[in-house]
């Protein structure tokens, strides 16, 4: 018995004609709801800076009309009585236009969420990382529609279970053959969403230091101070510890120096204050402290700490020069005598050799650049 045949003996016209109507009124309800809720919903993300709204239109906006269609058959189909195996067919073709349909909109929810990520990354200058976000995009588009492929395949009666398993073999035998560059590109990834740097920032990783210049799928770019470009896998930089001077707020500076044992008591215990009021009259600078150490073998030691307000070297240096030299100034007007390490001297053989010379005086700390 064929369809038609089927459809004329086991239904009435009216309910025929009722069903007919049913999924032509109910087409019609969703496309108008569809256009109302999709512009009520653009009008409040034009006035709110809340994000669900921008996705709920993006959403709406990739709800396709043949999936509306698609379930007002469905559900006018319902009322009527049909053949077994057209029902059948029915409902699996409406699920696979289903999974179709949610294929889009996790397509437009990647794309909603990815053009946000690259516009933020514009308005910081940030183009390099545009490159990994765009990657990014490209894999979780390709995983979304392998696994809806593979659904919809099984809603119209393909067996997928042997092109699963083929896709699993192939897949762990490129993975083996490409593991190197996948563990990059990955690496990559996640400096792109975690961003432990970006382009531009002063960084320390094991004996190199320097700044970055460009972040790739494979590879980062550091140029170092001495000037040459360094270039670091991806995996191996993140398998790092990793120093980032450009995310530094302020510096804690410490510094020591030594003052002759012959100082009298009373200028040794204004000598903190006075130490006080040359760090606190720069500018950009917190005093923490400064005290009178204790005694060493050629020297009375002091310790002092003060904080830098910024991150930039070259102006924490300027600070630490300018301290050096009120100290300086302040110690010869009180006839106060910086402290040298004391040499050693052994006699061989009626010849003087220096068994340890004074290098550099135990005042100040001899910074160098992070």
């Amino acid at each position: 018995m064929s369809f038609f045949q089927h459809l004329i003996t086991h239904n009435s016209a009216e309910t025929v004609w009722l069903a007919v109507a049913l999924g032509g009124g109910l087409f019609l309800l969703l496309l108008m709801l569809r256009r109302f809720i999709r512009s009520r919903l653009a009008a409040r993300a034009r006035e709110s800076s809340y994000r669900l709204y921008a996705l709920a239109v993006e959403l709406l906006a990739a709800t396709r009309g043949w999936m509306l269609a698609a379930v007002s058959v469905l559900v006018a189909g319902m009322n009527l009585d049909l053949p077994d195996n057209l029902e059948t067919l029915l409902s699996r073709v409406v699920m696979a236009l289903l999974f179709l349909q949610c294929g889009l909109w996790g397509n437009g929810a990647v794309r909603a969420w990815l053009g946000r990520r690259q516009q933020e990354q514009r308005d910081r200058g940030d183009g390099d990382s545009i490159t990994s976000m765009a990657l990014l995009g490209f894999i979780t588009r390709l995983a979304l529609w392998s696994v809806v492929l593979i659904l919809v395949l099984d809603q119209l009666g393909f067996n997928v279970t042997a092109l699963v398993a083929s896709l699993g073999i192939g897949g762990v035998a490129v993975a083996l053959a490409v593991q190197n560059i996948l563990g990059d590109l990955f690496a990559s990834l996640s400096i792109a969403l975690d961003k432990p740097f970006v382009v531009g920032d002063f960084i320390i990783v094991g004996d190199v230091l320097g700044t970055v210049e460009y972040v790739g799928l494979k590879t980062t770019r550091i140029r170092s101070l001495s000037g040459e470009q360094v270039v670091m896998s991806n995996a191996d930089l993140l398998g790092s510890r990793i120093r980032n001077y450009k995310r530094m707020q302020e510096r804690r500076i410490v510094f020591g120096f030594g003052i002759g044992h012959d100082t009298p008591a009373d200028k040794v215990a204004r000598l903190p204050q006075v130490l006080r009021q040359i760090v606190e009259s720069q500018d950009e600078v917190r005093f923490d402290r400064a005290h009178f150490q204790g005694f060493g073998a050629a020297a009375l030691n002091f310790e002092v700490v003060y904080y830098v307000l910024v991150a930039d070297f070259n102006r924490y240096m300027d600070v630490q020069q300018a301290i050096n030299l009120e100290l300086l100034r302040h110690l010869n007007t009180e006839g106060i005598t910086v402290s040298l390490p004391a040499s050693r001297m052994q006699l061989v053989e009626g010849a003087a050799a220096s068994a340890g010379a004074g290098a550099a005086a135990a005042a100040l700390a001899q910074p160098s650049r992070p």
